[in-house]
């Protein structure tokens, strides 16, 4: 929503100035298909000569990222913490073996069904159920359990990071096609030196017209986008963040509840919910 409401402000503030200095739109507007098309296309065409098609894929599916904001609300967060409580208090009274079943079949698991949100994200199901299998089985010790999980991490956000990075560098691209767009302008008015000074003008703005566009696209709609999505994405390590901290504080021994609350501390403090919140809510949780 902030997204859109910035864009308004930018063109809103660049148009309006335009007007204040006694400019006219049908002038900045006449020259705009042919120079768009020379810069968006150039801009877009690079873009796919850099980059990957798994990134672009990611890059098309995170565009919209800015308009919905980041999903991980105090809800999403609470709904989490309950779900790690209810697993540390089953595995307490049950021992290890007693979540095996529910974290090889997490979409078949009593325990997880209750956590819609948490069984739908499955970048993280697959995190923390694959993490629990380690310590399950006892095939790992918790300090190996804890290192891949940071390996996982890593890659995690280094992938979450590169769709961001790439709409960056196409962004700082978009100043150098709006000059490529003023010389071939400049280009044309050449073959017009021989007409009256307003046809020769004419052509000198349009051309100028490029400039303007590519420094505006870059740094008015482009760049901003890719902080924004860069910001929505890095969100998400808070998320995983407060998985590795409950998992790993709960398999070097403390307590559910304290398990909980060291996850909790990982959370963003807007959406951060209170020790005495989580408590009153966990301690509702009953084993099954």
């Amino acid at each position: 929503m902030f997204f859109i409401i910035g864009l308004v402000v930018v063109f809103g503030a660049v148009v309006t100035g335009y007007l204040m200095e006694g400019g006219k739109i049908p002038i900045l507007l006449h020259p705009l298909p042919a120079e768009g098309t020379i810069i968006l296309g150039a801009a877009i065409g690079s873009f796919l000569a850099a980059n990957p098609l798994g990134l672009i894929k990611r890059v098309v599916g995170d565009v919209s990222k800015p308009l919905k904001g980041s999903p991980y609300t105090k809800p999403v967060y609470m709904e989490m913490l309950m779900m790690q409580y209810e697993v540390y208090v089953n595995i307490k009274k049950g021992g290890l073996l007693a979540l095996e079943q529910d974290v090889n079949d997490p979409h078949n698991s009593t325990i997880f069904k209750k956590y819609p949100t948490f069984l739908e994200n499955h970048h993280a199901l697959d995190f923390f159920c694959d993490s629990m299998k380690l310590l399950i089985n006892g095939s790992a010790k918790m300090d190996e359990i804890d290192l891949v999980m940071d390996t996982d991490l890593d890659v995690h956000h280094a992938e979450n990071a590169a769709p961001g990075a790439s709409l960056s560098v196409m962004a700082d691209a978009f100043p150098a096609f709006g000059i490529v767009a003023a010389v071939m302008g400049v280009v044309i008015t050449m073959g017009f030196l021989d007409q009256p000074p307003n046809v020769i003008g004419e052509h000198v703005g349009s051309a100028l017209t490029g400039t303007f566009l590519g420094i505006l696209l870059s740094y008015g709609v482009f760049s901003p986008l890719a902080k924004n999505i860069d910001a929505v994405n890095g969100a998400e390590a808070f998320y995983y963040n407060c998985l590795r901290s409950g998992l790993t504080s709960f398999g070097n021994g403390a307590a559910p509840v304290t398990a909980v609350e060291f996850a909790r501390r990982n959370i963003p403090s807007p959406e951060r919910p209170g020790s005495g919140e989580l408590e009153e809510v966990v301690r509702q949780i009953k084993p099954r």
